[in-house]
């Protein structure tokens, strides 16, 4: 069984091409992200595709936000497709009707504190308060976690002090925004590399365009899932 601590995001234009990537990289990875981008393009599909007939792990990355009522019944939906991992923003009246949508299921509710593709000038721009940023991801996935949320969607930036919180005792971070050394940051703006990330404490990394868009995607989760288990994922700085 492959090490699942590594989710290969599969933001490709359709679930065929999603399918493909898959059967490229085999048994080298058992867990998948499907975004809202491939919704679309038979991204549910591809989901129960692989989860009954491959036997991967699926997270399915909506980052659902609207009215508690909303909500909790699309999640109530979505938890009968048997799926590991859901988002949704951090708001704690969010979470708690995520919660309430998932229950008697396995599935856990991620809670999106700021996204790794903004800084603090977008923030501004979306009239978001004051401070800086990784003083804010941590208050909202404190108040996440006291919402009920599962775990946080984080910047690897943020997450040794996220782990340092009482609160996330028990609990998951999951990560986007990780780069092997060398890779293109694309729209990341909060980034760390796949050994960082993991001696930080992060459970789960999330990597998409370095893997599906390299000439061999399998030996590039296999370099990835390699620094993950090297001495430098513990002692980073060594």
């Amino acid at each position: 069984m492959s090490d699942d601590r590594l989710i290969v995001a599969l933001d490709v234009p359709n679930a065929l091409e999603g399918l493909q990537l898959a059967e490229k990289l085999g048994d080298a990875v058992s867990f998948y992200k499907i975004g809202l981008g491939m919704l679309t393009g038979g991204g549910l599909a591809l989901a129960n595709e692989l989860k009954q007939d491959f036997g991967k792990r699926i997270f399915l990355d909506m980052k659902l936000f609207d009215i508690g009522a909303t909500v909790e019944s699309a999640v109530r939906g979505l938890a009968q497709f048997d799926l590991d991992f859901l988002t949704v923003h951090g708001d704690p009246h969010v979470v708690r009707a995520a919660k309430e949508g998932a229950a008697g299921k396995d599935l856990k509710i991620l809670a999106v504190t700021i996204l790794t593709s903004l800084d603090r000038d977008d923030l501004d721009a979306s009239l978001i308060k004051p401070g800086k940023v990784g003083d804010l991801v941590l208050e909202r996935a404190a108040r996440a976690f006291e919402a009920g949320a599962d775990g946080i969607i984080a910047s690897p930036q943020e997450a040794a002090q996220i782990r340092a919180l009482p609160e996330a005792e028990g609990r998951l971070i999951v990560t986007p925004g990780v780069r092997p050394a060398g890779a293109d940051l694309g729209d990341q703006k909060r980034v760390a590399t796949p050994a960082q990330a993991v001696a930080d404490g992060v459970d789960h990394i999330v990597v998409g365009r370095p893997i599906w868009q390299a000439e061999d995607p399998r030996a590039a989760a296999e370099a990835i899932l390699a620094e993950m288990n090297s001495a430098q994922a513990t002692a980073p700085n060594a």
